[in-house]
Formats: C-alpha cells, sequence, structure tokens
C-alpha cells in the first residue's frame, strides 16, 4: 500500500479491480525460487502472475561466489549466513535485477494449496525491478494488466 500525503493507506489500481484472484504462496517461476525470500503468485483469469526475488543462495553456493569475490566469510550456520548478507547482500536473478515479475498461461493443477500452475515456460510478460516495494507494486499493475476488461 502507498501512502497519501495525509497518511492514509491507498491501494494501488489492482486491488480497486474487484477480481477473482487466487493467491497462491509458492513461486510461480525461476529454477531457484526455492532459495528466493520474496515470492508472489496469482492466478488471473487463465493466468498466472509470479514475482520472486531476494534470492539467497545455498551455503555452497555462497562460499564459491565469496572465494572468487574475494570475500572473506566468517562464523558458521547462521552467523556466516548473516555475515554474508552485510557483505554481500542478496544476488541477481538476472542482469541488473533482484526481482522480476513474469506472466505465464494456467493450467490447473493437483495441488489444492496452488490449485493453478504454469501451461509451459513461455513467458507472455516480463517486468523487473531492484526494490522490494516497486516489486510488488509492478506485481499489481502487472495482475490489472492482464486482468479481464471490465
Amino acid at each position: 500500500m502507498r501512502k497519501t500525503k495525509k497518511g492514509s493507506a491507498r491501494s494501488s489500481r489492482a486491488e480497486h479491480l474487484n477480481l477473482d484472484l487466487i493467491w497462491m504462496p509458492h513461486a510461480g517461476h525461476l529454477i531457484v525460487s526455492n532459495d528466493c525470500r520474496f515470492h508472489l503468485a496469482t492466478y488471473v483469469d487463465g493466468y498466472i502472475v509470479s514475482t520472486v526475488g531476494e534470492y539467497l543462495p545455498d551455503s555452497d553456493t555462497r562460499d564459491i561466489l565469496a572465494k572468487s569475490r574475494g570475500i572473506k566469510l566468517e562464523g558458521r550456520g547462521g552467523a556466516r549466513r548473516y555475515d554474508w548478507m552485510q557483505k554481500a547482500g542478496y544476488e541477481e536473478i538476472g542482469a541488473g535485477r533482484k526481482y522480476e515479475t513474469m506472466v505465464f498461461r494456467a493450467v490447473k493443477a493437483k495441488d489444492h494449496c496452488c490449485p493453478y500452475r504454469q501451461e509451459n515456460g513461455a513467458a507472455l510478460d516480463f517486468a523487473g525491478y531492484n526494490d522490494s516495494g516497486e516489486a510488488r507494486e509492478g506485481h499489481m499493475r502487472m495482475i490489472a494488466k492482464w486482468a479481464p476488461s471490465s
């Protein structure tokens, strides 16, 4: 939600479209999405709008990246992960972006949690971001763009 000048919350246009949306709790795309801390997946009228970001590679990959970048990591477990975040932060998931939204054709899935999945990996639309707030707003804009016309 964005704040108005008087401080009251104002929702993006997509939140006012009165659409039949299905919000799904799992990431909708990206091969490393299980290592992404940010994910939104929404079914809207035959499409899945998926936004992912905040990619934190697994510990082995972080060690390889740190070594290749001349970063000396300290500690073990959570302390080492914290040191990585202080020295390197989240990795880009693509060239020049830490978050991205993609749109895919949807088909029914057998999962009750996420009742729709991608028909295939062919993205129909795309946007990239470097800020979590912009990623959320971009997700909502993409829902509005792909929603049925009123």
